[in-house]
């Protein structure tokens, strides 16, 4: 809404009233942009993801990630999503920023600000710590809410230096880290190669005390992801890991069971082996409980299973239990009053947006306040003074062979629907992505299945060309 003053109307007055008008739009519920890409997204959805548990288009407009500013990595992954010429191209700090603005430029334009955006590619500690911390900085000019995709091989003295600038001071409040672990990686220092998922816990603990150290020694809280590519040999180690990590620091604990993607000299295994449900019920094992992954949906079912809940002691609790229609109830009024609010909001600003909210729509707050008792009950009061709460999300990704979604993006670009039922099933799951990566050029937005399948490849054929490798191979960038 615009409103227009009278010429009239003097300067202390005009003043006053543009100071109350701008106050107006700080402590909207939800940024007018966001708002509109919100429903351009429920828009666009097809219809078999249209229900009451879908975040896309009410909660948020999906993941983000970016692609092309850093392809190299200097470990080696079986398997890995990147395409072979992927470790050809040069790290180059000035090529990694000037994409990170241009895809963050575009992404705010078309979903908004207050969205998770991965920066990821090879591996991130290959930048300087300058050229890191600069390309996080871009992204959260953009309105993002920035995550370092890394495989955790990294010292104290570069985290530090990403943390703090030349002078000693903070360049972040919070830093947001995902650290991937797994028996498919090789080149780890201290641990070339390992036979089983436990022989990485040392590392996977050096990791979370770094930045514990950081939040000690100078005030940068953290948010640490633990991701774990998922394969016929490695399944079975999922239940040990999850009780042996779950109190190092990790708040998420992800899973991506492996697809035929990327440099296929790196298949080693038969990937289709392994079904959803088989993973999902390891990841229950190590929980030590059900998992309720249909109170919430991201996305299509058979892409992405999410639960959000938390540890008391040894226990987790889910958020919203999906056998309840009570919590079904308060889970359908958080998302009418909260909807796409954004919640790193800083905490007075996010009250007065609550309050705003709920003053609105006033009949949520009954089911969201009864859902509060009854969670607190859940999880048992006294347990929770004695043990505290800590929150963790577990979450699993499954992506597709590059076979199918070669030719099933190609056929939606047509806008045609394959009679071959294993085609028309990426179809359905491409239209509902729920993480997407930016193509300024063409202008539009690609899933990340077809970045990797379809587009990877060509853009590391003329990156490798753009910025070719020169002397030996880097190793990191430990300053």
């Amino acid at each position: 809404m615009v409103i227009m003053l009278p010429k009239s109307v003097g300067a202390p007055l005009r003043s006053m009233v543009e100071k109350l008008l701008s106050l107006e739009r700080l402590t909207r519920p939800v940024h007018p942009d966001t708002e509109a890409a919100l429903e351009r997204r429920w828009q666009e959805l097809p219809d078999h993801v249209k229900t009451p548990a879908q975040l896309l288009g009410r909660r948020t407009g999906g993941c983000e990630g970016t692609h092309g500013v850093f392809p190299r990595c200097n470990l080696a992954c079986t398997p890995c999503y990147h395409s072979r010429d992927a470790n050809k191209v040069r790290i180059d700090g000035t090529h990694t920023l000037g994409e990170v603005d241009r895809q963050m430029a575009f992404l705010r334009k078309r979903r908004g600000p207050g969205q998770h955006a991965q920066l990821i590619g090879g591996e991130v500690t290959l930048l300087g710590p300058d050229d890191h911390g600069a390309a996080l900085a871009a992204m959260e000019r953009h309105g993002r809410k920035p995550m370092s995709m890394s495989h955790g091989d990294f010292d104290y003295s570069y985290l530090k230096r990403l943390a703090l600038d030349e002078t000693g001071r903070r360049r972040f409040k919070r830093l947001s880290f995902a650290g991937h672990f797994d028996s498919t990686m090789y080149g780890r220092r201290g641990i070339e190669r390992v036979d089983n998922e436990r022989d990485l816990n040392p590392y996977r603990k050096r990791f979370c005390e770094m930045f514990e150290k950081l939040r000690r020694e100078h005030g940068v809280d953290y948010y640490l992801a633990h991701n774990m590519t998922v394969t016929p040999s490695n399944v079975d180690d999922i239940p040990a890991l999850i009780r042996d990590c779950r109190h190092m620091g990790f708040r998420m604990f992800s899973f991506q069971p492996a697809a035929s993607v990327g440099n296929e000299k790196r298949w080693k295994e038969d990937y289709r082996a392994l079904t959803s449900d088989a993973v999902w019920s390891r990841i229950e094992e190590g929980a030590g409980t059900r998992l309720p992954h249909r109170a919430i949906q991201i996305g299509d079912t058979r892409c992405n299973r999410t639960v959000w809940g938390a540890y008391v002691g040894d226990r987790w609790i889910p958020a919203v239990d999906d056998r309840l229609p009570r919590d079904l109830e308060a889970r359908d009024a958080f998302f009418s009053l909260a909807g796409g609010m954004d919640f790193g909001t800083p905490r007075p600003l996010l009250a007065v947006k609550l309050l705003r909210a709920a003053t609105r729509r006033p009949r949520t707050m009954v089911p969201i306040v009864r859902w509060v008792l009854r969670l607190g009950r859940r999880a048992g009061f006294i347990e929770m003074m004695r043990h505290g709460v800590r929150p963790m999300t577990f979450v699993m990704h499954s992506f597709m062979d590059a076979a199918d979604v070669g030719p099933a993006w190609e056929m939606l670009k047509r806008g045609e629907t394959s009679d071959d039922p294993r085609i028309r099933e990426t179809q359905e799951r491409l239209s509902a992505c729920a993480y997407e990566m930016a193509q300024p050029g063409s202008n539009e937005l690609v899933p990340a299945c077809v970045q990797h399948s379809v587009l990877d490849p060509r853009e590391n054929l003329a990156l490798h060309k753009l910025l070719p490798l020169a002397g030996r191979p880097q190793r990191r960038a430990d300053a």
